[in-house]
């Protein structure tokens, strides 16, 4: 089977199925100077998850590419969904729900150590549904399939199915144009054994065509389940090496964690080398993979976790309370909008009790044998994946607070040197090359480079 074939299957949904340091207000402040979205890597699976008790929405974003004719979906889903449960949204949510909830640089500048003055505080400031007719369920006998429902909506022809056994399943979506990567029967009948549906979707070509849009829609599904999971084991199946999942949370109680899987805080708040403003994308894939690394490729990172009243940097504004209500928040109000620019430090009403949680995901079959299972916590405290830059001042200070400004500086170049190293595994001396060439240094007449200095091999020139 060749590889876009291989991918056609789940494709829209290869993550989640194959189906889906501080604490309270205290300001971080700073410049808001990048940010480490899910463009930075490749294979990469977006879903925006509303949980509110046993209420669910699960939107996922297509990573699809090729023909539209193999596009191919299948997702387990714990009811028969109706009509009314299933929509069609827009990229642009998803992607601003990225950015605002993607790590962050943020940069100082450092003052006159001849000055004293306070450091001012710098802050950034429903799709329609065509119906084809919903079907009377009628079973394949021979295959123990029975489709339950079926509807068009928007671009998608989209049937709900129930098996009573794996290969009567795969026998029937084969029979139906669906291709099943290796492996899959067994996964298949795990979810028949729980009595887990099926939601199946294919491109209906004239309704897509009658979007006039060059790529698929995000689909939408809604259900009540006591269960709180993303199922991503037949994500794996068709997958040639690691897939990157994010999950965005949203609830009104607090911080969501997986229960079978540990949930690892990324490290957060260093101070590193100011010439990473120019390739953060870099720094931020190493660190992330040192990470998976070190948890032997089996945790789930946290890389935001924040009350969305407010912000601190602002990565992008919050989400408007249409967009909110369009990922299922339903609590909400109706009517209003955040004004794009300065985010300001009070409450917004507009965004009041949704707490969002942004996890990521590095996973494959080896170490992920099991779908994510979640739970909602109360705590509520802020977090960020939040990385620092401090320009020294350049400035020609004369007293004795900038001479002992001046003497500590190699020290905390090599105390950024070393942390960079330590977090991305990258080699020490080459930082500490690119730190130079940068002018992340200070020179004093005839006394050569600051590195030179600090490890003796230049004190006694001049």
């Amino acid at each position: 089977m060749n590889r876009s074939l291989k991918k056609s299957l789940f494709a829209a949904a290869s993550a989640i199925a194959a189906i889906t340091v501080t604490g309270g207000a205290v300001a971080f402040c700073g410049f808001y100077v990048g940010k480490a979205d899910t463009k930075l890597f490749n294979k990469a699976s977006k879903v925006a998850i509303m949980r509110d008790g046993n209420r669910t929405v699960i939107t996922m974003a297509n990573d699809f590419q090729g023909a539209l004719t193999e596009f191919a979906t299948v997702i387990p889903v714990p009811v028969v969904l109706e009509e009314e449960q299933i929509h069609v949204t827009e990229n642009a949510i998803l992607d601003h729900l990225d950015a605002y909830t993607a790590p962050r640089l943020v940069e100082y500048f450092d003052e006159d150590p001849c000055v004293m003055y306070d450091r001012l505080e710098m802050r950034m400031p429903q799709a329609a549904m065509s119906l084809s007719g919903a079907s009377k369920a009628r079973k394949k006998d021979s295959l123990g399939v029975t489709v339950e429902a079926e509807y068009t909506v928007g671009e998608y022809d989209i049937q709900i199915l129930s098996a009573d056994q794996s290969d009567g399943l795969a026998d029937w979506l084969k029979q139906n144009g669906y291709k099943l990567p290796d492996g899959a029967e067994k996964i298949l009948g795990s979810y028949i054994k729980q009595g887990t549906k099926f939601f199946v979707a294919k491109v209906n070509l004239e309704e897509q065509a009658a979007t006039g849009l060059k790529y698929l829609r995000p689909l939408q599904i809604a259900f009540e389940s006591p269960k709180f999971m993303l199922p991503i084991r037949l994500g794996t199946l068709n997958a040639d090496g690691k897939q990157q999942l994010f999950a965005f949370m949203l609830t009104r109680s607090g911080r969501v964690e997986t229960t079978n899987y540990r949930t690892v805080k990324l490290p957060t708040g260093m101070d590193i080398p100011v010439y990473v403003k120019n390739d953060f994308g870099s720094f931020y894939k190493s660190m992330f993979e040192q990470q998976v690394e070190k948890e032997n490729e089996r945790a789930v990172f946290l890389e935001y976790a924040w009350d969305m009243n407010w912000c601190d940097p602002c990565a992008a504004d919050p989400l408007s309370q249409a967009e909110l209500r369009e990922l299922g928040v339903y609590w909400v109000s109706d009517g209003g909008s955040n004004k794009p620019g300065i985010m300001p430090r009070r409450p917004m009403p507009q965004a009041r009790d949704v707490f969002v949680t942004r996890l990521h995901i590095s996973y494959d079959a080896e170490h992920f044998p099991e779908d994510l299972m979640f739970k909602e916590t109360n705590d509520r405290s802020n977090y960020q994946g939040r990385y620092v830059l401090r320009h020294a001042y350049k400035g020609d200070a004369q007293c004795e607070a900038a001479e002992q400004y001046r003497a500590n500086l190699p020290k905390r170049f090599e105390n950024e040197a070393q942390t960079l190293a330590n977090l991305t595994g990258w080699d020490i001396d080459a930082i500490r090359e690119d730190m130079n060439q940068a002018g992340q240094n200070f020179d004093e007449p005839k006394k050569g480079s600051w590195w030179k200095r600090l490890w003796g091999n230049d004190a006694k020139e001049g």
